[in-house]
């Protein structure tokens, strides 16, 4: 009997440990996955504890440490500076973890791609990171916004045949060993082409597949995010029609800017993702290295703006959900809600669009 009991207790503890590490691993892909968390583990850090916790954007865009959360307690957030008093055994560490801590704070977004521009301006090697590259499972998700780029890529190669591939790697893998003659050929000519060598593809193959992964990524990001801003314009316009803001014309002009803004952000970023697909037509339709430079740079410049704008739009579109579930709210509400959640940082955001419109992409 005592023996089963121990047994028990063993598989509990296993149990247990395993539901441990299955809740770390979600917490995990949510930070790699978002817009606006970045775990400190992506750092190296010298204080113990501060690996747990993550940097997130709060809904007035301003940076926090977010040390816990859970849904009993929530979340527990300490801005910055106050980190020294929370660890007062280890300050000089603390000091110089929180110099890193500041930069990176600056940041206007933590989605993968951007804080892995952050990170090499201070010299943080970034390439054998976990936590910066997006989980398998939104990989998995971003599939069938891969195909818009895989699929010129196979049509080059391997003419009009329809070939089931679910990513890059599956490309690169069928690139190695082509198994047409055709195929081979016209793989020799795309080398030439770009001027590599023929064992250089599979290297090309994974660069081109990342920097369209995260062009796939944010296309996907601004397709979830775009319509609940559309859905926040008519339900905030739906106030104007009160008595109480009929009679107040500052709050008239404050609802019409705010429509406005949100409009022409949205409407701004789409058209630079229109012009991103015109481009990298325009390579296959003209294959060589400075073209596949051009937009190689071309989409990397983009990624800190396109990651703050989408950042921004997505944690106050997130907040609005999460208050008003069912949409409702009284005039009264709305309005509070519009003036101390929605208008803080908006002007950031606008202003990140226009530096990413005026730059002609």
């Amino acid at each position: 009997m005592e023996g089963d009991t121990g047994q028990i207790e063993t598989d509990a503890a296993k149990a247990a440990a395993s539901g441990d590490e299955a809740k770390r691993k979600t917490w995990d892909d949510e930070a790699r996955d978002s817009l606006h968390i970045l775990p400190l583990s992506s750092i190296p850090l010298e204080t113990p504890g501060l690996q747990h916790a993550r940097l997130i954007k709060n809904v007035r865009l301003q940076t926090v440490v977010e040390m816990f959360r859970d849904a009993q307690t929530g979340s527990g957030q300490v801005v910055p500076r106050h980190i020294p008093a929370y660890f007062e055994s280890y300050k000089e560490e603390v000091e110089r973890d929180l110099l890193k801590i500041e930069k990176i704070a600056t940041a206007s977004s933590f989605d993968v791609y951007s804080s892995r521009i952050e990170l090499r301006r201070m010299n943080i090697d970034v390439n054998s990171v976990e936590s910066l590259t997006l989980s398998d499972r939104k990989k998995a998700e971003l599939t069938s916004y891969m195909r818009v780029f895989t699929r010129p890529l196979m049509e080059y190669v391997y003419g009009q045949e329809e070939v089931q591939v679910a990513d890059v790697s599956d490309i690169i893998r069928m690139f190695a060993t082509p198994n047409r003659d055709e195929a081979l050929r016209n793989l020799r000519m795309m080398a030439d082409r770009l001027d590599i060598g023929l064992t250089e593809i599979p290297q090309f193959l994974e660069e081109y597949g990342d920097i369209f992964l995260s062009l796939a990524y944010f296309r996907k990001c601004l397709d979830e995010i775009v319509p609940e801003v559309q859905r926040f314009v008519t339900w905030m316009g739906e106030i104007r029609s009160s008595a109480e803001v009929k009679r107040d014309p500052r709050q008239m002009k404050m609802l019409d800017e705010i429509a406005n803004d949100l409009t022409d952000i949205s409407t701004s970023i789409t058209g630079r993702f229109e012009s991103f697909d015109n481009r990298s037509k325009d390579f296959w339709n003209d294959i060589n290295a400075d073209t596949f430079r051009a937009i190689r740079e071309l989409i990397a410049s983009h990624h800190v703006t396109i990651g703050g704008v989408l950042c921004g739009l997505a944690v106050k579109m997130n907040l609005w959900k999460s208050r008003f579930l069912r949409g409702g709210g009284g005039p009264n509400r709305r309005m509070e809600f519009v003036k101390s959640e929605i208008l803080p940082g908006l002007s950031h955001i606008k202003a990140l669009e226009q530096s990413a419109r005026s730059s002609h992409v």
